[in-house]
């Protein structure tokens, strides 16, 4: 027995779309590889998040119709995710569709409903209690849907039930190590059940959302036996032999990338399923000739290529020559279209218009995110003029701390490092370069202290503690909810860990109204991290 599983990209909302794409995949299957079932990602019909989408009132004909057109249109039977409403109840469900016929034939609703963290499905689904099990080439498979595979009881029901090996239907998002819980949770289940199992995850960026794929295959003993490719689309063989009623897959095994290409990787898919779903011409960023933008145009040439790339440099009487040199040096390497347009004109022309209100005032940070908003201003002005897409160039570290203007650098439509600590990127810029064998981010930008360059002989470390050491606070009081005695006990200077501490919480408002960038991380600030702007929360607990 052939079984294919196809990590697909789906398109959350285009139902017709996607059926297409299950219809195309399944053909593909039964053609070129010789397919006798074809497995499919979870919801892979709406895509996954689809959210509120859930609520409209024609999602559910629409959801039948495509269901018909698969059943007419295939020639072996799939088995695939969609929501459902059966017996006035909303399911997250997997349904088994032979040929020629228009409803599925056997249907399957999860049972374990992830509710913490990026996922609120509760909001949506209703859980099922029941196995579901069908039989093909005389052996009989079962069917669980995604969180199920991180519990014992639905393997354990379907091992009751008489499975010989079980298919999980997957929209698992990425994060660092993410593919190394995955296989421990399946691993588990196959050696408590002696069953083994096929884990097929989608691929795809959503939103904040990335899903990695990297779907794989465990045997009846829990050993890794089958790997796919991760951050692409791909239809995976497994070849089943079964004989004295017991089954064991065989297929191909794919290296995982490490921990600096698989977040690089993710940000490049995410930038280019944000940019291409929703019909952006391209990506335009500053680019100042610091670290941060010059991570972001490369990830932008890789996922979009340079001919859909522009970067500008906007000088100011702060802007070094060295950072103007390195800017044209880095976009002349990737080819990419690159323009300067000075920013004095148009802040003299705003301080002239402010001249009255700010008699007799100082010069301040005021003047310095004035600088910031004029770029903004004009990147969004080509971004309307283009129809790119502005990507902003601010860090994870940056975000927490509010080290960033609204309305300035804050100013686009997608944040690529948006869930990047500082240090990291860092890493990233060394292991884009060494991929290359060459300077694609010119080494100097990686070497000199990070200034954003809006007063003279102006560094980051001016108003922040050392990198190092802000991205080990943050790490333990955003990601791990350590509090901040906590993290003073972990041997952090007390004095530090408060500032630090109070810059995060007390910067929620502009997080709030920051662009959306790609989860990497155990704990995204945006739908992982929720916090109120107005609370009267002790930092210290």
């Amino acid at each position: 027995m052939r079984i294919i599983m196809a990590q697909q990209n789906a398109l959350v909302g285009d139902i017709e779309g996607n059926a297409q794409r299950v219809i195309a995949a399944a053909d593909e299957a039964r053609r070129l590889l010789g397919a006798d079932l074809v497995l499919f990602p979870e919801l892979m019909l709406t895509g996954y998040p689809p959210e509120d989408l859930l609520l409209r009132p024609s999602l559910n004909s629409r959801v039948d119709a495509a269901l018909e057109d698969i059943g007419a249109a295939v020639s072996i039977p799939v088995v695939l995710g969609y929501p459902a409403v059966r017996n006035g109840h909303r399911r997250n469900a997997a349904g088994v569709v032979f040929p020629g016929e228009s409803v599925p034939r056997h249907e399957y609703f999860k049972q374990h409903l992830p509710n913490y963290r990026v996922f609120d499905e509760k909001r949506y689904f209703q859980p099922g209690t029941e196995t579901c099990t069908f039989d093909i080439n005389g052996w009989t498979l079962g069917i669980t849907i995604c969180e199920d595979i991180w519990h014992d009881g639905p393997a354990a029901q379907l091992q009751q039930a008489g499975a010989d090996l079980v298919l999980n239907l997957n929209a698992s998002p990425y994060r660092a190590n993410k593919a190394d819980e995955r296989f421990a949770q399946v691993q588990a289940r196959g050696r408590e059940t002696g069953l083994p199992v096929l884990y097929c995850n989608l691929v795809g960026g959503q939103d904040e959302l990335v899903f990695d794929g990297a779907s794989f295959v465990c045997d009846s003993q829990g050993n890794r036996c089958v790997q796919a490719a991760s951050f692409t689309e791909a239809l995976v063989p497994v070849d089943v032999q079964c004989q004295e009623g017991h089954c064991e897959p065989r297929g191909e095994e794919l290296p995982l990338p490490g921990p600096e290409a698989g977040m690089y990787q993710a940000l490049v898919l995410a930038t280019r399923d944000y940019v291409n779903k929703n019909g952006f011409k391209g990506a335009l960023l500053g680019l100042s000739g610091g670290i941060d933008s010059a991570l972001t145009l490369a990830v932008a040439v890789d996922a979009l290529g340079p001919e859909r790339v522009e970067a500008v440099m906007m000088p100011f009487q702060y802007t070094s020559a060295m950072s103007l040199e390195d800017a044209e040096k880095q976009a002349r390497t990737l080819r990419v279209h690159y323009r300067t347009l000075p920013i004095e004109a148009a802040f003299n022309g705003f301080m002239d218009i402010l001249r009255e209100p700010f008699a007799g005032t100082t010069r301040d940070t005021t003047e310095e995110n004035l600088q910031a908003r004029c770029r903004g201003v004009l990147l969004m002005a080509l971004s309307n003029k283009s129809g790119s897409v502005v990507l902003t160039t601010g860090n994870k570290s940056e975000m927490a701390v509010g080290y960033a203007t609204l309305y300035g650098d804050m100013a686009g439509g997608f944040s690529v490092l948006k869930d990047v600590f500082k240090t990291s990127v860092f890493n990233l810029c060394r292991w884009r370069n060494q991929q290359a064998g060459a300077e694609i981010i010119p080494d100097r930008v990686i070497t000199r202290p990070p200034s954003a360059e809006l007063a003279p002989d102006q560094v980051d470390s001016d108003s922040l503690p050392d990198y190092d050491q802000l991205d080990a606070i943050l790490e333990r009081y955003v990601e791990q909810d350590m509090s901040a005695e906590a993290v003073i006990r972990d041997g952090f200077d007390r004095e530090t860990v408060y500032r630090v501490v109070k810059l995060t919480d007390r910067n929620e408002y502009k997080r709030r109204q920051a662009a959306v960038g790609p989860r990497v991380s155990r704990r995204a600030f945006g739908k992982d991290r929720r916090y109120p702007m107005t609370n009267g929360w002790r930092p210290g607990d």
